[in-house]
């Protein structure tokens, strides 16, 4: 399964706030065996939503959007989603009902922000707080309040699954650029994924969806490292 994660906001693009969906997101999906090919973030207008999750939505199994679904000005993923898919949105009577009914509002204080949905989609109902989500179309569209989202893609979750991925790293204080011919060799003799990624030292990923290869090319790797400095206070007979 291969899926897009939209996050919308201009708040994001100023950084004014940090994108931390798109990383829960991206964790949660690829945890469970879920390949995400695109993290994508546009800002609050309808033309650029439609023209980014439309897009998306032909080239991938689902779409992810969060961020800009509520009442106020700013809050047009759903105008945008809508226009992706060619349909209008509707007043959503489930959504005004759960809002009524479990969430205590009073329907005449609900704005058409909260209560409005693209025609024809499922409601993802908002325990945490007010303006619902939906699905349409393989387009999931969620609140950008992080607690909000999290509770609401964990009662769509199960619709996300893939072959379970296995992972091992390797560590090792070699520059990176040093390592070139050794990541070669291991990506040619083991079918697996392999990612460098540098810092205070370099980690080396190995992905797949066969354990005993993952594990076996990175016991290749390791041999062929200078591994890490063992902690001071960590040798043999020291407590």
């Amino acid at each position: 399964m291969q899926v897009a994660l939209v996050t919308v906001g201009d708040e994001l693009l100023a950084g004014d706030t940090v994108n931390t969906n798109a990383s829960w997101l991206a964790a949660q999906l690829t945890g469970r065996g879920v390949a995400v090919e695109r993290v994508t973030t546009v800002p609050d207008r309808v033309d650029d939503i439609a023209d980014v999750v439309g897009a998306y939505r032909d080239a991938y199994d689902a779409v992810l959007v969060t961020g800009g679904v509520g009442p106020t000005h700013d809050d047009v993923t759903m105008d945008g989603v809508a226009a992706a898919v060619g349909v209008d949105l509707a007043a959503n009577g489930e959504a005004l009902a759960y809002l009524t009914e479990h969430g205590g509002y009073a329907a005449d204080d609900l704005s058409e922000g909260t209560t409005h949905l693209p025609e024809g989609a499922r409601v993802i109902n908002n325990d945490e707080g007010v303006a619902p989500g939906c699905v349409i179309d393989g387009i999931y569209v969620f609140p950008g309040v992080p607690a909000e989202m999290e509770a609401m893609f964990a009662s769509v979750a199960d619709e996300f699954a893939g072959a379970e991925p296995f992972v091992a790293t390797v560590e090792t204080p070699e520059p990176e650029s040093t390592l070139l011919d050794r990541l070669a060799a291991v990506r040619e003799r083991f079918d697996v994924t392999v990612g460098s990624y540098p810092g205070d030292h370099v980690r080396v990923k190995f992905t797949g969806t066969d354990e005993e290869r993952v594990e076996a090319a990175a016991a290749w790797l390791r041999k062929r490292v200078e591994p890490l400095a063992e902690p001071a206070g960590t040798a043999a007979g020291e407590e």
